[in-house]
């Protein structure tokens, strides 16, 4: 019976003998471990976090003082992948002998994770809305000193004056043309059934054309990714934005990496997906300041004196309309853009 309570936990549980052999994990804890407990179940805890050195030695220490025992914030590595836990350790006792340790382990980067997310979401609508109205409002006024210009020019005769008033119907054009870019796609996604690095190898393709000599475009892609349903050129522009923004900030040279990999069990605006592609832009470049990485999403922010702004603002929108996301993580020689998308339709949870 406490089998089948703690098979249906939330949090990761798994039962040590009193020689530290995993003799019991519930299904929270192969989701947490990404792995079956019929490859788990037998293994040492010194192999199983053989990469975690202080959760080993907490465990290591309830053992030996027969105290239940807490830590929290730990880094626990298995397998490809590291997390921030909290973990708990109680001794379990049969006849006055120590015969148990009971652990639990609690994801907390993921609920960081997930708030920071929930935040970025808000933000990004907040700032839609505002720059939506603007970008309204700009436009009408635009139109009526275009229709002006080109009015007055049909009153001159001075070649020289129409100048101006072609300059006055040129600059109108762009502010006009900047506008429309900060109002976002303006036509309905064509989702269709594709495979994510047809996106990637055609990005690859176009800034091969414009990069210099100096910029190298690298490759680290997971074949067995599956397919999802997306909007082909939508995506190549989102992936294109990134990888332009990234060669920008390289004036010097570098390099580029598009990695590809799956992500399993992901919450994205609190929806929870099984499979999730996940693409990684990794530049070398020299980073994003401190001051740029809280607003590098909104419009109109940038670094480059002749730069827009909207490359990324544009880019996060267009993964939003995929049910995706955008999260950046930037130090000098190691910028990480990950895009998260979700896979077919049948691997939402509710």
């Amino acid at each position: 019976m406490h089998k089948k309570i703690l098979a249906h936990l939330n949090e990761a549980i798994l039962l040590f003998n009193n020689q530290l052999v995993l003799t019991y994990i519930n299904t929270a804890g192969e989701i947490l471990l990404e792995d079956s407990a019929k490859h788990l179940l037998g293994l040492n805890a010194q192999i199983l976090f053989k990469s975690s050195d202080s959760l080993l030695s907490d465990l290591k220490q309830c053992l030996k003082n027969n105290e239940p025992l807490v830590d929290r914030e730990l880094s626990l590595s298995y397998l490809n992948q590291s997390m921030i836990i909290n973990f708990s350790a109680t001794p379990l006792f049969e006849n006055g002998q120590l015969a148990d340790i009971l652990v639990e382990l609690q994801q907390i980067d993921r609920h960081i994770r997930i708030s920071k997310e929930e935040q970025l979401l808000a933000q990004q609508n907040i700032s839609k809305l505002l720059v939506k109205g603007l970008a309204h409002e700009i436009k009408n006024p635009l139109g009526g000193i275009r229709g002006a210009a080109q009015l007055l020019e049909f009153e001159l005769h001075d070649e020289e004056l129409k100048e101006y008033t072609q300059i006055i119907i040129q600059e109108s054009d762009r502010l006009k043309s900047l506008m429309d870019k900060m109002l976002g796609p303006n036509k309905p996604s064509k989702k269709k059934s594709l495979n994510i690095h047809e996106i990637l190898e055609r990005v690859r393709q176009l800034v091969n054309i414009e990069a210099n000599h100096n910029i190298k475009i690298l490759t680290d892609y997971d074949p067995s990714i599956p397919n999802l349903k997306a909007d082909k050129n939508q995506l190549i522009q989102a992936v294109l934005n990134i990888v332009q923004n990234a060669m920008q900030a390289m004036v010097d040279g570098g390099q580029i990496i598009m990695k590809t990999r799956i992500q399993r069990h992901l919450t994205i605006g609190r929806k929870r997906y099984k499979l999730t592609a996940k693409v990684d832009i990794i530049d070398n470049g020299p980073g994003i300041s401190g001051e740029l990485m809280s607003q590098i999403f909104y419009p109109m922010i940038t670094s480059r004196a002749e730069g827009t702004g909207l490359g990324l603002s544009i880019a996060q929108s267009l993964i939003n309309q995929h049910n995706g996301l955008i999260e950046c993580e930037s130090e000098p020689e190691n910028t990480v853009f990950t895009i998260y998308l979700p896979l077919e339709a049948e691997y939402a949870q509710s």
